[in-house]
């Protein structure tokens, strides 16, 4: 437990300090973790770090990265950093290395790394965009504590009160009792931080929006739990003691951003 706590201050610390700097401070973050959370989902397959279809997935990511930062103009929109030009050329050249390689690389394999690609590219490109745009430093931190706390309040009221599973074929130890309780936390740290930004809408919208946002959450985090059991592994990763790999961390908000951009919220 020391070892959690000690990791979530200093990284919240960190990532904070970061986020508040904005510009390339931050999206140098969000490319390093992009990079280590592609690394790990290639690591839970077992797929080697130095092959040629791992580093295809990993230019897509960064592909998928930069789309985000021309569409804010920190970088030039040259074509290649426009959708879904990076889709298609991403999904042509896994399977350009499918014959090439004659069949070593084979369609299975390569669905996997496709799909991680999109996965965790989209999910931190639209954590980054949320920053880049206006009020973005608002909406970007009260994402950040209600997400949080949604998992905070999960963990801890599941592990004190938690009986009922929530969906044991999924995630053995997660519970409803849990899940409520995540809920409930993200309810009260919204309405909390609405007196620090008024500018996010009236108290039901907040509430509304906490709701969406917990819920995209914990699944999320059931769609990570999904891939773990899949590929047969505990934790995504051993980057941050206490808590495991970066996309243990940060699997809630991998789908809650992208989210916020489909409903046009952000």
């Amino acid at each position: 437990m020391r070892k959690r706590v000690a990791t979530g201050v200093l990284g919240g610390i960190g990532f904070l300090t970061l986020l508040w700097l904005g510009g390339w401070w931050y999206a140098g973050l969000i490319i390093l973790l992009a990079t280590a959370a592609y690394a790990e989902f290639c690591r839970m397959k077992a797929v080697r770090l130095n092959t040629p279809q791992t580093l295809i997935g990993l230019m897509l990511v960064w592909l998928l990265l930069g789309s985000g930062l021309a569409a804010h103009e920190l970088v030039a929109p040259v074509w290649l950093l426009h959708d879904p030009e990076n889709l298609l050329f991403g999904m042509i050249l896994f399977l350009l290395w499918v014959v090439i390689s004659r069949n070593q690389f084979q369609i299975n394999e390569m669905a996997y790394l496709f799909f991680g690609s999109i996965y965790i590219g989209y999910g931190f490109s639209y954590m980054l965009q949320t920053r880049l745009v206006t009020e973005g430093m608002a909406w970007s931190l009260w994402v950040l504590a209600v997400t949080w706390a949604n998992d905070t309040g999960a963990y801890f009221i599941g592990r004190k009160w938690g009986k009922r599973k929530l969906w044991p074929a999924v995630s053995p130890n997660k519970t409803r009792e849990g899940s409520l309780g995540g809920l409930l936390l993200s309810l009260v740290v919204s309405w909390g931080l609405l007196a620090f930004f008024p500018q996010l809408g009236e108290w039901w919208t907040v509430t509304g929006l906490a709701l969406l946002i917990g819920v995209a959450g914990q699944l999320g985090d059931l769609v990570e739990s999904a891939i773990k059991r899949t590929t047969g592994v505990k934790d995504s990763g051993s980057l941050l003691p206490g808590h495991g790999g970066i996309l243990d961390r940060f699997d809630s908000l991998l789908f809650v951003f992208p989210i916020l951009h489909i409903i046009h919220l952000v």
